[in-house]
Formats: C-alpha cells, structure tokens, sequence
C-alpha cells in the first residue's frame, strides 16, 4: 500500500483521502471510488471516546483502528500519529506499530503535550531541534523505506508564518517524505507554503469545516500546488448530524418511519459490509 501512495502522489494532479474513523466509515469510502483515506485522530477520539481532540487517544488505540481498516480495504492509510504519543523512542515504537498495523504514511506534529486539535487555541510547539530528533528516529524505525513519514507543524499559531515555513525547511531537510503546515490563515498564506515547497515535496491541505483555514476544493489545492487533500473530521461530524436527527425522530416519534428514506434497512447493510459473500465463502469450510 505504500508504494502505491508514493505512485499516487507521482501523478500531477492532487490527492482526496477522506477522513474514516473505523472500518465501516473506510469500507463505504471505499465503495465511494476514493483512492486513498485518512485516519483522524481527531475522528477516533469523537467516535471511539466521544471525547474532544486534546490528547486523550493513545498510540494502542489509534494502531488497533488502522488495523481493522487495513484488514478490510484494500487503500492506502494516511495515519495521524500526533505527536508520537511522547519521546523519540516513543516515535519509534509507534512507527513500528503503525507499520505493523498497515500505515502508508504516518504522521507525526510538533505540538507539545498534551497536543490539542490544531484548530483549538493553546497550542504549543516543542523546540524545533527536538522535532528533529523524532523525525529523525521514525525514519530510522521504519521497516520499509516505502512506509512514508508526513511532518506537520503547528508553529504558525504560536511563532507565526514566518517561522513554521522555517521549521517546515528543517524539517524537510531531516528526510521526511511530506510536509504539513497546520492552520494555514488565508488564501495568501496557503501560497506562501505552496511557492515555498510544493516543487520540492508533497504538501498536505486539511479543510476542517469550520476551523482556521479557508475549505477550498481539492481542485481549488491542487491548482495552488497542495499534493493531499483531506477532509479529516467531516465524516464524524456529518455522522453526529444525522444522529442528533434519528435519536430526536424515534424520541419524539417511538419510531424511526421518518427516516426511512435517509437510512439503509437491513438488506441494504448487509448488502454494503458484504454479508452474502462472508457467508458464501464460509460454506467452503463446512
């Protein structure tokens, strides 16, 4: 899968991954036609914890996602490591397990900890020589020199633009295969890191709906020069949307004949998650 990311990210044209939370949200993004996906850190934490983006998911619990993903589509996995989950060595066991567990690329910020959404004020940014340090030793960990590493600044809310460009160069220079400069402000300063690096390395653009940066479409990026594009925590929140009214429906109503036609029946998951063809590949063993 990640020869096949690096094969994706040759073409010229730029890269929608999608973010999933589980198997089930992969599978259907899947079946959708998409070529890549992204697993959000922030998604496991709504989904799994239905908790807030503030350091609360661990490395074990983002590794076992990935693999019931990774288990049940065949697409490139963008993970979101966070900050390794705690120092260099720590970077290193979770890049291992993130390998082990299917990841194409894996990727990893300079937030300190406990590290927040980046579109959540109070961040805050470890040294840049340290960041470093991590990069360096998740390269070093890899297996396989296809498993790509992703390095993702947070400075720009802290240091300013100026500077996370700086530590994105740093960064670069350490070996690591894409670059992420967080919460880009504006269309001017989304330029800014396009002119910069986009002829020299991947860049990733999140749209966070609601957040910091202006949600473009990822014809929109790829013409500023962005290489990713994700929309990471989207499928969370259209999933939470669609709650609010099916619990409200069959609270007011004492039935959910309402949103029938929003809703699959029962044939119609099992026709999605593949149940016939589980059960015809089982008859084989009987």
């Amino acid at each position: 899968m990640a020869s096949l990311l690096r094969n994706l990210l040759a073409r010229p044209q730029a890269l929608l991954a999608p973010g999933v939370y589980d198997a089930l949200s992969a599978l259907v993004a899947e079946q959708a036609g998409f070529e890549a996906l992204y697993l959000s850190g922030a998604s496991i934490a709504y989904t799994r914890l239905g908790r807030s983006d503030i350091g609360l998911t661990t490395a074990t619990e983002v590794a076992q996602t990935l693999a019931h993903i990774t288990d049940r589509v065949r697409l490139p996995v963008i993970v979101d490591g966070d900050t390794g989950f705690g120092n260099a060595l720590n970077v290193q066991r979770t890049v291992r397990d993130f390998e082990r567990a299917g990841a194409a690329m894996i990727q990893l910020e300079d937030q300190g900890f406990p590290k927040r959404c980046g579109h959540l004020d109070g961040k805050t940014v470890v040294p840049a020589a340290e960041m470093c340090g991590k990069l360096r030793a998740a390269l070093d960990a890899r297996r396989s020199s296809e498993t790509l590493i992703l390095a993702r600044t947070d400075a720009l809310a802290i240091e300013g633009l100026d500077a996370a460009l700086e530590r994105a160069e740093r960064y670069l220079e350490c070996g690591v295969d894409a670059l992420f400069v967080e919460a880009l402000r504006s269309p001017e300063q989304m330029r800014a890191a396009c002119d910069r690096f986009a002829a020299r390395i991947p860049l990733l653009a999140n749209m966070v709906e609601g957040g910091k940066t202006p949600v473009k479409s990822v014809q929109e990026l790829g013409q500023l020069g962005f290489r990713i594009v994700i929309f990471p925590g989207g499928t969370a929140r259209a999933v939470a949307h669609t709650l609010q009214r099916y619990y409200g429906t069959l609270k007011n109503d004492g039935t959910t004949a309402a949103m029938r036609g929003e809703m699959l029946d029962f044939d119609g998951l099992n026709g999605v998650i593949g149940t016939p063809q589980l059960l015809a590949a089982g008859k084989k063993y009987e």
